[in-house]
C-alpha cells in the first residue's frame, strides 16, 4: 500500500477507544517470555538511527514490551536495528519497513517509538494517531507551529496517549526546583536563563554519490527537493529545511523547563526580542517574566537559571543548585504544590498506554514547549520585535510573522 492509498484509508478511521491486548505469537516472545503474551504492549520502531535505537533499546529492555517491526529509509539502520531485536529475543521474527505507512497498517502494533529527523514527525505521528497507535515522539516535536497543533488536535481527536521525549519531565533535579520555584520558595520570579546554542542556517552544500541503501527522496520527505548530500544527512540539524537548529534542539528540553517552572504548560511568552547587541534573544510573559537565551560555553551551561526576588534554582541535568544553598534539601509537603511524578520517562508512557491517563510530557506540553523555540527562531529571522497571542498562536496583527507559522510542503505531501 502506498502512502497516499494509507492515508486516505486511515483519514476516516476513528479509533479513539483502546483494545488491549493484542494476541503476538509464542514464536515472536522468544527468550524474553517473561510477561504473558496477553499482557505485552506491541511495538514498532519508526527511525532508528542514533537516538532511535537508543529508544529501541531502551524499550527492549520493558518486559511488558514486544517490539515487532522496525522502519527506516536507511537500509543500513534497518538491518542493524533488526538484528539488535532479533538478538535480544533469540529470534528471526522482527520485521523491517523503509515506508512507515506500511508499519502503521499491521493491526498487531499497539503503539510505536518515533525518532525520525524534526522534519518527519508530524506525519507519521498524524498517520499513527489515525491508525490507533499510542505515540512516543522525540523532541523537539514539530518543525513549525502549524504542524504542532494538527499533531496535538489528531492525538485528541483520536483519543491517543502521547509522550513527547523531553525526559528532563523525569528528572529529580527539574522536579525538585520546578516545585520550589512554583511553592514561591525563591520568592517572585523575576528572569530566567537558559542555556542553549542558536538556531540553524541556510544549505548551499553540493551534490554528492548517493550512499547505497539510502531511499533520498523519502528522507527529504514534504522538505524542497535537493541532491543528496552527506553532511546533510548526518547533520541535518544544521539546517533550516530540517530543523530549528540547536535552539530547537536542546531548547525544547530547556524551554521546556522554564515553562514548567512558570505554570505555563498550556500558553506562552506574549512578546519576543532578537538580540541587541548586550542580550541574546528574549522572551516576555504577560506576568512580566522575561527568559533569556545564553551561549553555553561549556556543558555545565546547559542548564536553566531561575532568578527570583528572594534567591535563585539553577537546574541541571547532573546537579540542583540553589541560594540559599538549605533550600535543595528542602522537602516539599504534601499539602503543597506537587507537579507530575515521573522518574522513568518510558516506563511512565507504557504506564499512561494501560492507564489511559496523560503522560508527564504529554502532546500539548511538547507543543507548547517547542512553540516558544519556533518563536525565537522566527525573530531572528526577522530580526525584529513580535507580539504573539498564545491563545489563538498567531502573531499580532503582523502578516509576515504568521508567515512563518507554516512552511510550504513538497508536492505530494501534506498534513
Amino acid at each position: 500500500m502506498n502512502r497516499r492509498g494509507f492515508l486516505k484509508k486511515t483519514a476516516g478511521t476513528l479509533t479513539g477507544s483502546f483494545v488491549f491486548p493484542y494476541l503476538i505469537s509464542s514464536s515472536a516472545l522468544g527468550k524474553a517470555a517473561t510477561v504473558a503474551a496477553s499482557n505485552r504492549i506491541v511495538m514498532g520502531c519508526i527511525g532508528v538511527g542514533g537516538q532511535g535505537t537508543y529508544d529501541m533499546k531502551a524499550f527492549l529492555q520493558k518486559p511488558d514490551v514486544q517490539v515487532v517491526a522496525v522502519c527506516d529509509v536507511d537500509t543500513k539502520h534497518r538491518q542493524s536495528a533488526r538484528q539488535i531485536v532479533n538478538e535480544n529475543y533469540d529470534n528471526r521474527d522482527c520485521a523491517t519497513y523503509r515506508d512507515f505507512a506500511e508499519l502503521l497498517a499491521r493491526d498487531d502494533v499497539d503503539a510505536v517509538s518515533i525518532a525520525t529527523p524534526d522534519h518527519w514527525h508530524a506525519i507519521p505521528v498524524i498517520s499513527a494517531a489515525k491508525a490507533g497507535k499510542d505515540i512516543y515522539c522525540e523532541k523537539p516535536l514539530s518543525l513549525t507551529i502549524t504542524e504542532g497543533r494538527a499533531m496535538v488536535n489528531a492525538v485528541r481527536r483520536y483519543g491517543r496517549v502521547f509522550q513527547t521525549g523531553s525526559q528532563q519531565r523525569s528528572s529529580f533535579f527539574f522536579r525538585h526546583g520546578c516545585e520550589l520555584i512554583r511553592n514561591g520558595y525563591i520568592g517572585r520570579v523575576k528572569h530566567i536563563i537558559v542555556g542553549v546554542h542558536g538556531p540553524a542556517g541556510d544549505c548551499d552544500l553540493p551534490a554528492e554519490p548517493l550512499r547505497d541503501g539510502l531511499d533520498w527522496d523519502m528522507w527529504l520527505g514534504q522538505t524542497p527537493t535537493r541532491p543528496y548530500n552527506y553532511t546533510i544527512f548526518r547533520r541535518w540539524r544544521s539546517y533550516w529545511d530540517y530543523s530549528g537548529g540547536s535552539f530547537t534542539d536542546w531548547g525544547a528540553h530547556h524551554f521546556d523547563i522554564a515553562q514548567w517552572a512558570l505554570g505555563m504548560d498550556g500558553s506562552g511568552p506574549v512578546e519576543i526580542y532578537p538580540p541587541d547587541g548586550k542580550r541574546e534573544v528574549t522572551f516576555k510573559y504577560a506576568n512580566g517574566v522575561t527568559v533569556t537565551r545564553h551561549e553555553p560555553q561549556n556543558y555545565q551551561q546547559y542548564s536553566v537559571f531561575v532568578r527570583g526576588t528572594e534567591g535563585t534554582v539553577e537546574m541541571h541535568r547532573q546537579w540542583l543548585r540553589t541560594k540559599p544553598k538549605s533550600l535543595a534539601r528542602r522537602r516539599i509537603s504534601p499539602n503543597e504544590k506537587r507537579l507530575y511524578r515521573s522518574d522513568d520517562h518510558k516506563g511512565n508512557f507504557l504506564e499512561c498506554i494501560r492507564s489511559r491517563r496523560k503522560p508527564a510530557a504529554d502532546i500539548e506540553i511538547g507543543h507548547r514547549s517547542i512553540t516558544v523555540c519556533h518563536l525565537g527562531n522566527i525573530a531572528y529571522r526577522l530580526n525584529r520585535p513580535l507580539k504573539w497571542e498564545p491563545a489563538s498562536e498567531h502573531f499580532v496583527d503582523d502578516r509576515e510573522a504568521d508567515h512563518f507559522l507554516a512552511r510550504t510542503m513538497r508536492s505530494g505531501w501534506h498534513l
